[in-house]
């Protein structure tokens, strides 16, 4: 079953950037599906997540915040 990878962020988020950026390589060598939620269009998900984007969950599971390597994310996929 493919998994699925979500990050929560801002379009104005350079480190939002940089997650999605290592998400799309890791994902050339692992097939899994990435949802993005724009934390800004829900007030719930703004309150949440304000300070802590981006945040991924792999498969509705929080795994990450903040800075995340090709490293940590294929060590979770694989697990």
């Amino acid at each position: 079953m493919p998994r699925t990878v979500t990050i929560y962020g801002r379009p104005e988020c350079c480190l939002c950037v940089e997650a999605m950026e290592v998400l799309l390589s890791v994902q050339k060598e692992v097939p899994f599906t990435i949802e993005k939620k724009d934390i800004t269009e829900d007030p719930v998900l703004e309150s949440r997540y304000r300070f802590s984007i981006p945040v991924i969950h792999i498969d509705g599971a929080f795994a990450f915040k903040h800075r995340v390597t090709a490293v940590d994310i294929l060590s979770r996929l694989r697990d």
